[in-house]
């Protein structure tokens, strides 16, 4: 078998307005899983559209310390969200998601 440097394993699109973030979990010439997260955003410069990307990689050494501090950081943004008397359903809504999200294990992949 012929090893190919990007050899894509999963991928997941998330469309959110203007822009796209696409997780892409790949595997190394050593069967290492990585994920990359890329964000694209489209844009207009003279009425030409074009995108602007922005990549991450994300090295399996690092899949738990990542996980960790973004869950820290959406539960903070909850927390601040219900201080500030922001407590409707939609509100309600995002704690869930991030409750469900920070549930994710990288280790699975």
């Amino acid at each position: 078998m012929e090893y190919d440097k990007n050899s894509e394993v999963y991928s997941k699109v998330v469309r959110a307005g203007k822009r796209t973030y696409f997780f892409d979990v790949k595997s190394t010439k050593g069967n290492d899983l990585y994920l990359t997260l890329t964000e694209s955003k489209k844009t207009t410069i003279d009425g030409r559209e074009s995108y602007q990307k922005h990549k991450l990689f994300l090295y399996k050494e690092d899949f738990e310390k990542f996980q960790d501090g973004l869950s820290d950081a959406l539960n903070k943004i909850t927390e601040l969200n219900g201080s500030n008397g922001n407590n409707t359903s939609n509100s309600e809504q995002k704690a869930d998601s991030v409750k469900e999200f920070s549930e994710v294990s990288f280790e699975d992949l």
